[in-house]
């Protein structure tokens, strides 16, 4: 379904970043593993490679513009150009309002929210020449719902909609798609150590009754980047078992 296609994926050396790069290339698209951890990075490249597509692992600081453009000039050398772009790269730095620290509050907002300014504003440059492309942003339903504790985490996922939003409708007659997907609670290593009480306070704020899977996220990416999704932008897709449904 993607063969000849190029995608370049943020985060993806783990958890859903890597489910995603896993998938895409299951469906044909050679990838550009990106990420800040270059060992982790080489080895989803190594997977990905074992699949019988072509990857790159490249090692950048998305908040770095200077380090993204020469990133995606890389990515053009190496494999031909991009054709999907997938920002997934994210932090968390929680802290009650009052007790966080300014270099928290900007650390997020930096990796977050301008990380994919840097990349869509670089990638967009090319799909603007091709006339086409896709672009999907991971956001959070964190960043429609708010959570305590978490005020710098929901401010970059909210502004990642609204740019979500915003650069849709800017690429929208070049027949560049852009949509936001937003996970709510997704099994990781983290909530892996949950105490059973935890776990069951998050489960009881979830109609489907289970945590999500990476592999959850990286279906619903592998539609907005796929033939099938040609008519859908600008649009936010909840991957969070039905917790919000405004």
């Amino acid at each position: 379904m993607l063969e000849g296609k190029t995608a370049l994926v943020t985060g993806a050396a783990q958890n859903i970043g890597k489910a995603i790069a896993l998938t895409l290339a299951g469906m044909g698209a050679d990838i550009a593993v990106v990420d800040v951890n270059e060992e982790k990075a080489e080895e989803t490249a190594g997977e990905i490679r074992g699949l019988g597509r072509r990857a790159v692992a490249l090692r950048v600081n998305v908040a770095d513009a200077a380090a993204v453009d020469l990133c995606v000039e890389k990515v053009v050398e190496k494999l031909g150009g991009v054709d999907i772009l997938v920002n997934n790269a994210g932090i968390t730095r929680d802290a009650l309002l009052l007790r966080m620290k300014e270099e928290e509050w900007d650390a997020v907002i930096a990796v977050n929210l301008k990380g994919t300014y840097n990349f869509t504003k670089a990638v967009s440059r090319l799909m603007l020449k091709a006339k086409g492309g896709r672009i999907v942003n991971i956001a959070s339903v964190i960043g429609v719902m708010g959570n305590a504790g978490q005020a710098n985490y929901a401010a970059s996922k909210a502004g990642i909609i609204g740019f979500t939003k915003a650069v849709a409708k800017e690429l929208a007659s070049r027949s560049i798609t852009v949509n936001a997907v937003a996970p709510g609670f997704i099994r990781t290593a983290m909530t892996d150590v949950l105490s059973d009480k935890a776990r069951q306070s998050l489960m009881d704020l979830i109609p489907l009754k289970r945590l999500g899977e990476s592999q959850d996220v990286a279906e619903i990416v592998a539609f907005l980047v796929s033939p099938a999704s040609a008519y859908v932008t600008g649009q936010v897709v909840h991957v969070d078992g039905g917790m919000v449904m405004a």
